[in-house]
């Protein structure tokens, strides 16, 4: 590049030739004296090594030549200025190129050097050459360092040491050298030229700022150096990083043509403060909606936490993307799970909270409690230090009054609890390696669709995916494998857990599952759980199994259909429930549990596919549709598909109300239940009343409720085996546990009827 060539810009001076009133004795600026008509210079017009020059006699401590002309200093653009002189008579001087850096409205531009290197004439009559080079950037070979400020010089040379020397000095030569320093593509824009320094204390933020206005498509070069950027910027063209970028957390630096982690981590030379910058100006920036991990690892030494690398930030609802790529815990991170212990207070009429918490200053927000009459995955949501008060995820179900408490805060890999609400957040195509010592990824305590497909997360040392709040309301989590790091343990010593949820409208779809002590917990309603494959088996003998999916609300009002359920069971409790006996809710009800494959291998006789735990008296089930299964144990044979737990109450089976358990297929199962259940019964001696048992296989042991329709198979015959037509009447609720059905006759009579009978 040469700017004289390409735009024409004028730099060489006049000759001396042309008159000395453009030559100052001063910095050169207006106004400033000339050598016209000085008494100590004169133009030489011929000398036998100049073909015209001044002469001047050295007559103060530092003698000036300027230019008085402005000559131009553009951005990216560097200057030689050189000069021949020789001494004629008495004291020997020393010689330098010297200038005036002049700014915008021609004042100085402070703190630069204005001058080059000196040489000291030693003879007389020799010709000598001084030169420098004036730029803006700090390069090797710049002798002025102007910095972006500088627009233009006044060029020339100063005379120092000794007084009274006569010197001649040639035509001062003004050259564009940038071509020295540029790369071999010369589409690059070095930040240096535009006055960054990269000693990463200064605040290079207006260099890059003035690169990226000049590169007009070309890319921007930081060279070797660390460049510190103390203000937010933002970066239009594409840059090439061979230095190191340093900025506060607070500071943006968006990367517009470039917004992918890879450019990031070239340009800050580390992986985890490299992602923390692209998510922060991932939720800052308009331009894109994804960050693309372009296929690299993050190594993680401790959690990230979402919402400090965005301090700008406290809530975010635009739809965003994290994708492609790994996310990875160090296993010698820091990665500790914090355990903290406190008597709080309990009380059913404020059932998300408990007061006069001791020690809860060490009581982490998204810390899991433990406790008497505490259920599964209850989280801590928020907390008061002053009041002393902390807010739940969710209602205890037995825990009124005063207790200890544990809390347990696992460590996550992405942790967005810092953010008071997340929506319309999406996390695609990512592997979580937690290497059995992180846990994934907990939610914000609020927020609507966060959204997670494609993505592994593997070995999770506690948990996959957390809710401590509402952060799951409308949650999707598709086509996800969900390795756990407990493989080799036995069932009943597995603690970890893939997903739980406490918000509704949460969708599960076409996961994998392997081995954990729950895939699910779900204590929202309105829950799609569909196509997924989760199984949790052991080696061990008639060994106990775990549920795979819990659904902690009691009107579910959800559908689980179509998935492959391996080695565990689907449980449903009312164990968010402040006050579990019944009063006038909707109890167990509105759940469809439809075309599943349920297997299971090696387990003991009492285990069973489906179990509903009730956590209070009264409880009944309504609205529940259990079709179109297929429930098969291999290796050992098992008494029943379903069951009730009645660890902590047994339902009413009175007030059982519209269940429909047909068309289910049943192998290595005992009972194969149904509702209605038609059953074949044979009188073979004549009697008035026929008892009919259901031996059991009425869904959940239910109760006799009702009869659909008794059919007469063959003829009934009276006692003189004449053919009879008669009409039973039917009385329910018949037994020790009401499990039978009469039927009386208006004669006594045998045969064989089929009667369709329901527990509902």
């Amino acid at each position: 590049m040469n700017k004289a060539i390409t735009d024409g810009v004028l730099l060489m001076p006049p000759a001396v030739a042309n008159g000395l009133d453009v030559w100052s004795s001063g910095d050169g600026t207006p106004g400033s004296d000339t050598y016209a008509n000085a008494s100590n210079a004169a133009f030489v017009p011929a000398d036998q090594d100049f073909a015209g020059c001044i002469e001047i006699q050295k007559t103060s401590t530092t003698t000036k030549l300027r230019y008085m002309g402005e000559t131009p200093l553009l951005p990216g653009c560097y200057l030689r200025v050189t000069a021949r002189i020789k001494a004629l008579s008495g004291s020997l001087p020393n010689v330098r190129i010297a200038a005036y850096a002049g700014q915008a409205g021609g004042g100085a531009v402070s703190g630069v050097s204005t001058s080059g290197p000196t040489k000291t004439l030693t003879s007389y009559g020799d010709v000598i050459e001084v030169s420098a080079i004036i730029g803006a950037g700090q390069r090797t070979g710049v002798d002025m360092v102007w910095g972006g400020n500088a627009l233009f010089g006044h060029f020339g040379l100063d005379l120092t040491g000794p007084n009274g020397g006569v010197l001649r000095i040639d035509d001062i030569k003004i050259e564009d050298v940038t071509s020295v320093f540029m790369r071999d593509l010369i589409s690059l824009v070095d930040v240096r030229d535009y006055g960054a320094l990269g000693d990463g204390v200064t605040d290079d933020s207006a260099a890059f700022d003035a690169a990226n206005t000049a590169a007009n498509g070309r890319t921007i070069l930081v060279p070797t150096g660390i460049y510190h950027l103390n203000n937010d910027v933002t970066l239009d063209a594409k840059i090439q990083c061979e230095g190191k970028v340093t900025m506060p957390t607070n500071k943006l630096f968006l990367m517009r043509q470039q917004f992918n982690l890879p450019a990031y981590i070239d340009a800050f030379k580390d992986e985890e403060l490299a992602f923390k910058k692209a998510f922060q100006a991932l939720l800052n920036n308009v331009d894109h909606d994804s960050l693309d991990l372009g296929g690299r690892r993050v190594w993680l030494t401790e959690p990230i936490d979402m919402q400090a690398a965005t301090p700008e930030r406290t809530s975010y609802a635009t739809r965003r993307v994290i994708r492609n790529g790994q996310i990875e815990a160090s296993p010698s991170g820091d990665w500790a799970t914090q355990v903290a212990t406190s008597q709080a207070s309990y009380s059913a009429s404020n059932n998300k909270k408990l007061t006069s918490v001791s020690n809860i200053a060490n009581i982490q927000v998204g810390s899991l409690g433990e406790g008497v009459g505490v259920g599964r995955e209850v989280f801590v949501r928020s907390k008061n230090v002053v009041s002393q008060e902390i807010t739940l995820s969710a209602a205890l179900y037995d825990a009124e009054g005063t207790q200890n408490f544990t809390f347990r805060r696992f460590r996550y890999l992405l942790d967005f609890s810092g953010y008071t609400s997340l929506s319309k957040f999406t996390v695609s195509e990512i592997e979580f390696q937690c290497n059995n010592v992180a846990s994934g990824i907990l939610l914000a305590p609020s927020g609507i669709v966060f959204d997670i497909n494609e993505c592994f997360i593997s070995r999770p040392g506690n948990r996959g995916i957390t809710s401590h709040g509402s952060g799951c309301q409308g949650m999707l989590i598709d086509r996800c494998q969900f390795l756990s790091a407990e493989d080799a343990s036995n069932v009943a010593d597995r603690t970890t857990i893939a997903i739980n949820a406490h918000s509704n409208d949460v969708k599960i779809r076409n996961n994998r599952a392997t081995r954990f002590r729950h895939f699910a917990l779900l204590g929202g309603g309105n829950t799609l759980f569909i196509g997924n494959h989760f199984f949790q088996g052991d080696s061990v003998a008639s060994g106990i199994r775990t549920a795979g999916l819990v659904i902690a609300k009691s009107h579910a009002s959800s559908i689980i259909t179509s998935n492959y359920i391996d080695n565990c069971f689907i449980e449903w409790t009312n164990e968010y429930d402040p006050a579990p006996e019944f009063s006038s809710e909707f109890s167990f009800s509105a759940l469809s549990i439809t075309d599943n494959v349920f297997l299971s291998g090696d387990v003991a006789p009492w285990f069973n596919y489906i179990v509903v735990k009730p956590h209070g008296e009264g409880h009944f089930l309504s609205g529940v549709n259990i079709t179109g299964n297929r429930f098969k144990s291999l290796g050992a044979t098992i008494d029943r598909a379903e069951r009730v737990d009645t660890s902590f109450a047994d339902l009413d089976y009175f007030r059982m109300r519209d269940v429909n358990f047909t068309a289910n297929s049943f192998h290595g199962v005992v009972n194969r239940v149904s509702n209605p259940l038609r059953m074949k019964h044979t009188e073979g001696s004549v009697a008035t009343t026929w008892t009919v048992d259901t031996n059991e296989k009425l869904p959940f042991n239910g109760q006799t409720l009702a009869v659909d329709s008794v059919v007469v198979l063959g003829r009934i015959r009276n006692s003189s085996n004449s053919v009879v037509f008669l009409s039973p009447a039917a009385d329910t609720r018949k037994g020790s546990n009401f499990d039978q059905v009469q039927l009386t006759w208006q004669q006594p009579v045998r045969g064989a009827v089929q009667v369709a009978i329901r527990m509902d």
